[in-house]
């Protein structure tokens, strides 16, 4: 999926076209002259990973706390940091990694409010004749991947974790034809790719697979959505932000006792032109994300000060930051 690929250097340009009026597109979700307006930027299209939202909008949970939730769908990979950031946007759904490198190297003014997969979701997937189901079998093999440096720093964290090196696998840059380049022979496996999406794709598309998780070879276990706030609204309109969270704990509740009743409102809600979604490959999202979403040991939207330090610590580790951000400039445990 393309909002696999993320791009840092480009923020600082997002930022200054948003004063020319460029940004996500918007999806107005009702209306009403009482309730405040709360701009929501999704990481991608919808999909089951969003349906929680749809199903408190169409509910009327952000109603009862006072909001009118507008879904906006990013026009550029990082609409939903960079939109928060300068303003455009109230709350965006990013990646745990992207907020650390941002705080850590340009100290963009976000942070974390709460997670919403307490897991990552990102796998090292390949087809099941090339019998990769190790770190270990990735000796000698291509890997295709979108270019970025985290992708390069998470294959070679566990090519080291299970005693090989980086230089023991070929990384090929195959942009966002992550699913097609192994289909094609072009490499052996990749990473990017998620196992709540391209898995059930390819499986829908006929192919059998094999994959595997980062965090059994070494990775520390991160969070693969989080939701943003900049750091103006946290201090001065947390209440709101509050209750957002709360209207959206509401939702994936009636999600995860309904999980049919919620596919029905993702798929009344897709976006068809860009992102037709496929209701069996949805739904068996659904089944990978529920148990992901909320686990035993944390609850939905919760956030660990462990789970960020040991991403901090590993990031700086592999490179992927000059200094560590203070944990208080990455996230915010809001009482909601």
């Amino acid at each position: 999926m393309k909002y696999c690929k993320r791009f840092f250097c480009a923020l600082l340009a997002c930022a200054m076209l948003l004063l020319c009026g460029c940004g996500a597109k918007k999806n107005d979700s009702g209306s009403s002259k009482n309730l405040k307006e709360l701009d929501v930027v999704l990481d991608w299209y919808p999909n089951a990973l969003h349906s929680f939202l749809y199903v408190a909008i169409e509910k009327g949970y952000y109603a009862d706390e006072g909001l009118k939730v507008n879904i906006r769908f990013p026009s550029n990979a990082n609409d939903a940091i960079s939109l928060v950031a300068a303003g455009q946007a109230d709350i965006g759904l990013y990646y745990q990694q992207d907020v650390i490198q941002a705080r850590a190297e340009q100290n963009v003014p976000v942070k974390s409010i709460g997670a919403v997969v307490q897991g990552p979701l990102n796998i090292v997937l390949s087809l099941k004749d090339k019998n990769i189901t190790s770190a270990k079998d990735l000796v000698g093999k291509t890997i295709g991947y979108a270019g970025t440096e985290l992708s390069e720093a998470l294959i070679r964290s566990i090519m080291q974790y299970v005693g090989a090196d980086y230089s023991d696998v070929t990384m090929v840059d195959v942009g966002f034809d992550l699913m097609s380049s192994m289909t094609t022979g072009n490499v052996d496996a990749t990473i990017g790719c998620l196992v709540n999406h391209e898995v059930p794709q390819m499986e829908e598309e006929g192919f059998e697979v094999n994959w595997f998780a980062l965090d059994s070879y070494g990775v520390p276990t991160y969070y693969e959505g989080v939701f943003l706030a900049n750091d103006d609204a946290i201090a001065s309109d947390s209440e709101t932000l509050s209750a957002f969270l709360r209207a959206s704990a509401k939702g994936f509740a009636d999600m995860k006792a309904d999980p049919e009743g919620a596919l029905k409102t993702l798929l009344a809600n897709q976006n068809e032109e860009n992102f037709p979604l496929s209701e069996t490959v949805e739904r068996k999202s659904m089944g990978v994300l529920l148990p992901m979403m909320e686990t035993d040991s944390a609850a939905f939207l919760s956030q660990s000060d462990a789970c960020w330090q040991e991403n901090i610590d590993w990031m700086l580790q592999q490179g992927l930051i000059a200094k560590a951000p203070a944990l208080d400039d990455v996230r915010v445990n809001l009482k909601f």
